[in-house]
C-alpha cells in the first residue's frame, strides 16, 4: 500500500454525494470501431495545415531548386528517394497522430479507501454492461451517471475519481484536456501541431513524427550546404532553373526552416523518449505526482508504446502497436 499525498485528494470525490450523478447527462452511444477521431479546434487545424505546407515547401525547394537541375543524376536520384521517403513517413505519422484516439481505457479503475487514506487498484470483478465494461478511446463525457455508478458495484468506503469539468469517471493517470474537452489517460500534452492530445494510444506516431521531421530537416540542411558550395564554384545561372536572387531566397528560407525544426523536433523527440523510458508523462513530471504504478524496465516501457516484440514495425506509422505480453498498466497494490 502507498500513502497518497495531500494534494492528490483534490482530484478525488471524498463522499458519494459529491459525485452528483443526477447532474450528468448520459454519454452518447459510442460509434462503431474504427470511427475517425478528429478534434475540431481552429488553432489546431491551422497548425496542422501549416505543418503540411512547410513540408511541401521543403519538397518543392529540394526537388525543383536543387535536385532536378543537377547534372549529377545519381546524386539527384538517391537524395530524391531518401528525402521523399522520409517526408512521406513524416506526413503519414502526422496523420496517424492527429486522427488516432489518444487513449486505450479498459475496466481498471482507481479507488480510494477513505478511512485509511491508502490507494489501491481494482479490476471490476463482474462485467457491468457492453458500454461500460471497456471504454475504448478517450473517457466518454458524462458517464458519471447514477446508473453507471451503480453498475460499478462499489464496496462501502470506496469512491471513484470524477472529473467535474466533463462529468466523467476518471481512470487512474487521466487528466482533463481543455481543448479536447474530455479526460485523456496518460496524457503527455496537447500538441497543436498534430491537433490532438499525445496519449497512450498515439504516442508512437507522435514520436515517429518528430523523428522523421528532424531527419528531413537535417537532410535538407546538408543538401543546401552542398548546393551553395556547388553554386559558388560554378555559374549561379546554371545551378538552378530559377534566377539567382530567387534561388538564394528559397534556399535561405529552407535553411531557416530546417534549422528551426531540427532543433525543435530533436528536443521534443528526446523528451518523449525520456518520458517513455521513465513511464512518466510530461504532466506528471510537471506536477511532480507521486508514482502510484509499478516501475518497469526501460525496454518494457518502450515495448508498451511501440509494440511487442521489437520489429521494423516500430519505425512504421502504419503498424499499430501490438502490446502482446507488455502490459502497460501495472499498478502498485
Amino acid at each position: 500500500m502507498m500513502l497518497i499525498p495531500t494534494h492528490h485528494f483534490r482530484d478525488i470525490e471524498r463522499k458519494p454525494e459529491y459525485l452528483q450523478p443526477e447532474k450528468c447527462v448520459p454519454p452518447p452511444y459510442p460509434g462503431p470501431v474504427g470511427t475517425m477521431w478528429f478534434i475540431r479546434d481552429g488553432c489546431g487545424i491551422a497548425c496542422a495545415i501549416v505543418t503540411w505546407f512547410l513540408v511541401l515547401y521543403a519538397e518543392f525547394v529540394v526537388l525543383f531548386v536543387m535536385l532536378i537541375p543537377s547534372r549529377d543524376y545519381v546524386y539527384s536520384i538517391i537524395n530524391g528517394i531518401v528525402f521523399n521517403l522520409l517526408a512521406f513517413l513524416a506526413l503519414a505519422s502526422h496523420c496517424r497522430a492527429m486522427l488516432t484516439d489518444p487513449v486505450r481505457t479498459c475496466t481498471e479503475m482507481a479507488f480510494t479507501l477513505l478511512g485509511r487514506g491508502v490507494s489501491f487498484p481494482e479490476k471490476l470483478d463482474k462485467p457491468v454492461s457492453g458500454r461500460s465494461k471497456c471504454l475504448l478511446g478517450a473517457v466518454p463525457k458524462g458517464n458519471a451517471t447514477k446508473e453507471f455508478i451503480e453498475s460499478l458495484q462499489l464496496k462501502p468506503g470506496q469512491v471513484v475519481y470524477k472529473c467535474p469539468k466533463c462529468c466523467s469517471i476518471k481512470p487512474d493517470r487521466a487528466h482533463h484536456c481543455s481543448v479536447c474537452k474530455r479526460c485523456i489517460r496518460k496524457m503527455d500534452h496537447h500538441c497543436p501541431w498534430v491537433n490532438n492530445c499525445v496519449g497512450e494510444n498515439n504516442q508512437k506516431y507522435f514520436v515517429l513524427f518528430t523523428m522523421y521531421i528532424a531527419l528531413i530537416s537535417l537532410h535538407a540542411l546538408i543538401m543546401v550546404g552542398f548546393h551553395f558550395l556547388h553554386c559558388f564554384e560554378e555559374d549561379w545561372t546554371k545551378c538552378s532553373s530559377f534566377s539567382p536572387p530567387t534561388t538564394v531566397i528559397l534556399l535561405i528560407l529552407l535553411c531557416f526552416e530546417g534549422l528551426l525544426f531540427l532543433i525543435f523536433t530533436s528536443v521534443m523527440f528526446g523528451t518523449q523518449v525520456h518520458s517513455i523510458c521513465t513511464d512518466e508523462t510530461g504532466i506528471e513530471q510537471l506536477k511532480k505526482e507521486e508514482r502510484r504504478w509499478a516501475k518497469k524496465t526501460k525496454w518494457m516501457n518502450m515495448k508498451a508504446v511501440f509494440g511487442h516484440p521489437f520489429s521494423l514495425g516500430w519505425a512504421s506509422p502504419f503498424a499499430t502497436p501490438d502490446q502482446g505480453k507488455a502490459d502497460p498498466y501495472q499498478y502498485v497494490v
